[in-house]
């Protein structure tokens, strides 16, 4: 959509507002569109797309016909938007409403639903002004989906497309490829599933998501309605947990700590006909309800672990072994990094402006004279950015209106003024991913420590599937994660040191260096990746900034030290969960399509897009030992392309790894 199209696109919306009988195609056609070319046909085929773009942006545009005469006759069809139809009805929050909305608002950690979600925590702030609150003292809870096949999910979901994709059946162990029509996107034992209608079995199934092999394909041409009563949250709550079963591993001696943790009769033989373990190694017992999730954690052990029984267990982890394997050996393409690239900042398109000024306009009606920095930093834009916008509004009006019927922005000052809004001053309803955003963000704090089940949740929660309407009640169709932690006791001591200011005394675990270590540390914000919570804290063992995962947190307990006044958290929202260092290693590593979520998760500094839909990364890593580690956990996924000593360790580790199943 060029500029001229954006200006084009809000007047018309404008003209369309600002008619109470409507406007015939001809008047629009020469007061709006100023199209004398005489060209019916191709005017026609503009208009039509123009109308279905304002639909998508959100507005209705109502077609009206004089008595007696057809839709078909151009001269006796009128077209308007209706005031109220397509606006946000007023929302009314509390501090402590808005205090759980933010924190909604916030759970996305990335991904379209995260975008969504702050698109519509800016309609709401612009339909008024939020109250001045504070989120609960340092914690922030995150839902990490589950990579770019979430996203693609999503996007054929709500646009009710069918998709392709190739799939590893959990009963015959063999890849397949499945088309789909996705009804339900959802989180249960800690596994993201998609349920929808399987079109090869002419029956409902459901599908877990780390169990893909390969990219989802939409299929655009291919169109679906979902059950009216469709709920997703329902339909996993009927999904069995998978039953407790007891795995075999021989482990190398003195090695693997947080694996032996969990064994039980450590060194006890099960029935099998495997032959004893080799030398050196011990065997261990281990409960398990789901293979594949073990097996990733078994490949990551490479040569350390090999798996004994069940033969499932077995396959699940060489195959992961071979493909991290195959893809590392396979040839490097070629690729070239930009000369400029802004970290982790979207190119904006004309759609985004032409939202992003829908946005403005009732924003600054309800918040008169904040200062032009104030108002660029609220929409994540540049000042010039934001004057590019306000120039496009101060030029958009009714058709071949006077002065006064030209919407009315001044910023002389550096602060912002609008005195004229041609009833641009409510907000767009929220569309489908706004509503389910929110929503879903709200229902998955239920649970969480400190947000009390009822009172601001209840509420804000009601007050927005009114505001939402039917695309409210399509939010069904997202169900997150648990977010509550799994030591609440732990939770909590931390959560009491960060208000208090007390220092702790940790036992720590590290699985990456297998080793316990004990150290003392200042506290300073809760966070978590679903219902694995991380705390952030001041490491006065290496003195510097770490952060700590709970569930590896074997002891914890206040020193009886305070911390240090002039502590903080790394700046930016969400914590990140590695904190870089000037002396980290810069890696290079190639990423599959279905692999491409890891450059964010590790906050890659430079990427390349390759033709495939993969891509090239630079990230930086404080510890190389472990990415051998890293490789054979997403089997396959990713490789190291540079260091060149780095990536021929990992291809020595991985073929000493395979080895053990005969090469």
């Amino acid at each position: 959509m060029s500029l001229s199209r954006t200006e084009r696109l809000l007047n018309l919306l404008i003209a369309l507002l600002n008619t109470r009988y409507g406007l015939r195609r001809s008047e629009l056609r020469q007061k709006v569109y100023h199209d004398e070319s005489g060209n019916d046909v191709a005017f026609g085929r503009m208009f039509e797309r123009d109308k279905n773009d304002l639909r998508q942006f959100g507005f209705d545009v109502e077609t009206l016909t004089d008595l007696g005469w057809s839709e078909d006759d151009p001269a006796t069809t009128r077209y308007r938007i209706g005031k109220e139809s397509n606006r946000l009805p007023d929302v009314e929050l509390g501090p402590e409403e808005w205090t759980v909305l933010l924190l909604a608002s916030q759970l996305w950690e990335r991904a379209a639903l995260g975008t969504a979600a702050q698109s519509a925590l800016r309609k709401l702030q612009a339909s008024g002004r939020m109250a001045d609150v504070e989120l609960p003292s340092g914690v922030q809870p995150r839902i990490r989906p589950a990579g770019q096949a979430f996203d693609d999910l999503v996007a054929a979901m709500h646009s009710r497309h069918a998709v392709t994709f190739p799939y590893l059946a959990g009963t015959t162990g063999k890849e397949e490829v499945r088309t789909v029509e996705p009804w339900g996107l959802g989180s249960r034992f800690g596994q993201w599933y998609l349920m929808g209608y399987d079109r090869a079995r002419r029956e409902p199934r459901h599908f877990r998501l780390s169990r893909f092999t390969g990219p989802v394909t939409t299929l655009p041409k291919e169109s679906f309605k979902p059950p009216a009563d469709f709920n997703i949250r329902l339909e996993l709550a009927r999904l069995p947990e998978l039953p407790l079963r007891t795995a075999v591993v021989d482990v190398r001696e003195g090695r693997l700590l947080a694996l032996r943790g969990r064994a039980k009769d450590a060194g006890t033989d099960q029935d099998t006909a495997a032959p004893a373990p080799a030398e050196g190694h011990e065997r261990l017992s281990l409960d398990f309800r789901d293979p594949e999730v073990l097996a990733e954690e078994l490949a990551s052990y490479g040569p350390d672990a090999l798996p004994v029984a069940p033969a499932e267990l077995v396959r699940a982890v060489e195959r992961r072994l071979r493909a991290a394997a195959a893809f590392s050996a396979a040839p490097v393409p070629e690729y070239a990094f930009p000369a400029a690239q802004p970290r982790k900042v979207r190119k904006g398109t004309s759609e985004d402006q032409l939202k992003r000024m829908l946005q403005l306009v009732p924003f600054l009606v309800h918040n008169q004279g904040l200062h032009i920095h104030d108002v660029a930093e609220h929409f994540g834009v540049s000042r010039g950015e934001l004057e590019e916008d306000l120039r496009i509004l101060i030029c958009s009006g009714l058709p071949e209106g006077y002065p006064d019927d030209l919407l009315d922005i001044q910023w002389e000052d550096d602060h912002v003024f609008i005195t004229q809004d041609l009833d641009l001053k409510k907000p767009v309803r929220f569309t489908v991913e706004e509503a389910c955003a929110l929503l879903t963000g709200l229902e998955t704090l239920n649970g969480l420590p400190d947000l009390a089940e009822g009172g601001a949740l209840e509420s804000v929660t009601l007050k927005l599937l009114a505001a939402a309407g039917e695309e409210g009640l399509r939010a069904a169709s997202l169900s997150g994660p648990e977010v509550a932690p799994g030591d609440a006791t732990t939770h909590a001591t931390v959560r009491e040191a960060i208000v208090s200011g007390a220092q702790l005394h940790l036992t720590y675990l590290s699985p990456q260096r297998d080793a316990v270590s004990e150290r003392d540390v200042d506290p300073l914000r809760l966070y978590s990746l679903d219902n694995t919570w991380y705390f952030e804290a001041f490491c006065h063992r290496v003195n510097g900034l770490r952060n700590f995962r709970m569930d590896r947190v074997q002891d914890v307990r206040p020193n009886g030290n305070r911390v240090a006044g002039d502590r903080a958290p790394a700046e930016g929202v969400p914590a990140k969960l590695f904190t870089p260092n000037d002396d980290d290693t810069t890696v290079t590593v190639q990423l599959t399509r279905q692999g491409r979520g890891l450059a964010e998760d590790y906050y890659a500094d430079r990427t390349a897009d390759l033709p495939d839909g993969g891509l090239v990364a630079e990230i930086r890593f404080g510890n190389t030992g472990w990415l051998p580690m890293f490789v054979a956990q997403h089997g396959g996924a990713v490789r190291i392309l540079e260091p060149a000593g780095l990536a021929d360790t990992a291809r020595d580790w991985l073929e000493a790894a395979l080895a053990r199943y005969g090469g």
